[in-house]
């Protein structure tokens, strides 16, 4: 019987009480609106992932992204938010917005990943709460009507086979027994012989009692009387007797006891629980990306470079590039479409990404620092490049305002990991060693003056190979080898480019600015002209000027700055980017 109910039991978990494999909710869209949004608490109503099955558009789109962002991509727009109720049904809630224009959803570096199909659309995800998923049609119809999301459920049965298994041993040992004692019973059966009579045994003769009482009795108890009776009558009795003295005590005992101990032990001292309002703990926003995500806006913005190099298209480098680096690549274009012998500028590689730092921010515009690995040497060597991306807005994609090769042999401080992020601070932060919106000039001023400048002891003049091809050396050299009746004149600038300075974990920070150096070549003797470099001649569109030319090269410079705390920490240059960017004619 028991084996009977062991696998009955195991086979009923498989059978009749085996539960769904999976549960699902849809609904059907009649609005105009063109955008529908699942939250991420209606994604995860059911644990495990979520199958998402999408028709009833010519092009269907679909994505997930952290819900702040979605929600500022979508902007004031009508929107359809589906939401799940207590009765496990979807439901539709349309939320009018005053706005209308919406841009292509497609590419967007907000999304972790995002789907395209046509007609009908079904994928299968795993996100937490704080995502959400965006679904659209080409952001000029409608969004697709039909949305339906299946959950796996938990339909395992890890007892029923223990229970069969476990049923059958049971069986078999059954079966062994019964054959045993069948066995058993067959033994017994043989022949056996009828035992004889014993002799009977003399019938002993009867104590009698005397009527006579003894005279122990008759008086008061003597002293041998009193004793303890001995043997198993006598302590069943005392047992007897013992036992609701016993329990009394106990019932007693038992009653004062708790409280009395409770009353008179040392109690321990309360223990203060801080409030959640009480607690001092910091918040810190959420990184800009994660690193998959920096890893496909970095492959992107890296085809799409590598796409505008080619073409030497302005207005493709300009959907991914702006401020120095638009500059630099933007006159590269220029001059090889003059010069064909000129060579284009290094390319963007597309990874390996080496160092995600997102800065910590929940709104916009958003800073990203990352270096990516760009070539290998015959000898091993790997060389890095180190890109500065800015988010403007939501609707915007991430561009590059700086690509910086980094020197050979050069160490980034320790910073914080991509899933925590960093703090991108302002330019006149007085925590450093020097603020960051005085470095470019102040590093200007030793590639001037070099010794003699008041910033020499701020900078590590060890590994600076900058220094070294155009620092004053570099800078009197190039004068000398002018003729007499031409005059070279030096001067420095801040570009353009933005002053961007993140956070490393010893309170010190990387500080990307923007240096322009500017060269003035004038004639000296009346008559005499002054001949232009291949790449000013190409820039400038000719090769003699009795004027003079002005030449204007950008610095790209990425910089460690230790904090002001720090003795005797000197500025570190990590790695630089030069090249002509402007070229004219005085007047």
């Amino acid at each position: 019987m028991l084996a009977a109910l062991s696998i009955g039991l195991g086979i009923a978990q498989r059978t009749v009480f085996a539960l769904p494999k999976e549960t699902s909710a849809s609904v059907e869209l009649d609005t105009s609106a063109k955008v529908t949004v699942i939250d991420g608490e209606t994604l995860n109503a059911f644990p495990r992932s979520q199958t998402v099955a999408i028709s009833g558009a010519r092009t269907i789109f679909a994505a997930y992204g952290r819900t702040t962002d979605v929600n500022a991509w979508i902007g004031d727009v009508s929107r359809n938010d589906i939401t799940m109720t207590e009765e496990g049904k979807f439901v539709s809630k349309l939320t009018s917005g005053s706005g209308d224009d919406l841009p292509s959803p497609e590419g967007s570096d907000l999304w972790y990943l995002d789907y395209t199909k046509e007609t009908a659309l079904r994928i299968t995800i795993n996100v937490p709460e704080d995502v959400s998923l965006i679904i659209m049609s080409d952001g000029v119809a409608a969004a697709p009507s039909r949305v339906s999301v299946t959950w796996p459920l938990d339909n395992s049965t890890p007892w029923a086979i223990p229970l069969v298994v476990g049923g059958a041993i049971v069986l078999l040992l059954g079966l062994a027994l019964l054959f045993w004692a069948v066995s058993h019973l067959r033994s017994a059966r043989g022949p056996r012989r009828k035992s004889q009579k014993m002799p009977k045994l003399p019938r002993q003769p009867r104590y009698k009692p005397s009527r006579v009482r003894p005279k122990a009795i008759e008086g008061r108890p003597s002293k041998k009387a009193i004793e303890a009776p001995r043997g198993r009558r006598s302590s069943r009795t005392s047992m007897i007797a013992v036992l609701p003295v016993v329990l009394v005590g106990s019932l007693v005992l038992g009653g004062c006891s708790t409280d009395f101990l409770a009353a008179n032990s040392p109690q321990p001292p309360p223990v203060a629980v801080a409030s959640p309002e009480a607690a001092d703990a910091e918040v810190t926003e959420a990184p800009a990306v994660t690193k998959p995500q920096a890893n496909r806006i970095i492959a992107r913005i890296s085809a799409i470079t590598a796409e505008a190099d080619t073409d030497r298209d302005a207005a493709v480098a300009a959907t991914r590039l702006a401020g120095p680096a638009l500059d630099l690549r933007l006159a590269n274009y220029k001059m090889r479409k003059a010069d064909k012998t000129i060579k284009a500028l290094s390319a963007i590689p597309a990874g390996p990404v080496e160092l995600t730092l997102p800065q910590q921010n929940n709104d916009w515009p958003r800073t990203v620092f990352a270096i990516v690995q760009n070539d290998v040497d015959e000898e091993g060597q790997k060389f890095y490049v180190a890109v500065v991306m800015i988010q403007d807005d939501a609707r915007s994609q991430y561009k590059v305002h700086y690509a910086i090769t980094l020197e050979p042999g050069a160490v980034i401080p320790k910073v914080a990991s991509a899933e925590v992020g960093t703090n991108r601070l302002s330019d006149d932060i007085g925590l450093l060693t020097i603020a960051p919106s005085d470095l470019a000039m102040a590093y200007s001023d030793v590639l001037m003056k070099d010794t003699e400048s008041e910033n020499y002891d701020l900078f590590e003049a060890e590994g600076d190979t900058l220094r070294v091809a155009v620092g004053l050396a570099a800078k009197k050299t190039a004068q000398k080898k002018l003729p007499s009746t031409a005059k070279l004149i030096y001067e420095s600038a801040l570009g353009n480019g933005q002053t961007v300075t993140l956070t490393t974990n010893d309170n010190g920070a990387l500080v990307a600015v923007n240096l322009n150096e500017i060269e003035t070549v004038k004639a000296v003797e009346a008559g005499a002209a002054v001949n232009a470099p291949k790449t000013v001649k190409s820039l400038l569109g000719k090769s003699l000027s009795t004027k003079g030319i002005k030449a204007t090269y950008g610095d790209q410079l990425l910089f460690y700055v230790p904090p002001a705390t720090e003795e005797g920490g000197k500025i570190v240059l990590l790695g630089y980017s030069q090249g002509l960017i402007a070229a004219s004619e005085l007047k």
